[in-house]
């Protein structure tokens, strides 16, 4: 099973807040929303944009980069710090 299919419910409340914050960055242009709320809500969808990326990329390099653990709980340091950066970098 992949890992996408594995997290597929809670992939989709994200994918579905996100539209609900893109929806109201279309209702704030209809509405002529200053630029300070404007600026608020595209920074909002682009971070819950960002925790979806990454915990694709997270759920892409666990199960399809990262050799078997070698015993139950043990992770490869590389993929560790390799993770980190990610999370650092899309967050």
């Amino acid at each position: 099973m992949s890992h996408i299919t594995s997290q597929k419910k809670p992939l989709l409340a994200r994918v579905r807040r996100i539209r609900g914050q893109m929806e109201a960055i279309e209702r704030a242009l209809e509405d002529d929303a200053g630029c300070g709320e404007m600026l608020h809500l595209i920074a909002g969808a682009r971070g819950a944009i960002a925790g979806l990326m990454a915990e694709v990329v997270e759920g892409h390099v666990r199960a399809h980069l990262m050799p078997a653990p070698a015993e139950a709980g043990t992770e490869p340091d590389a993929v560790e710090q390799l993770l980190a950066v990610v999370r650092t970098y899309l967050r």
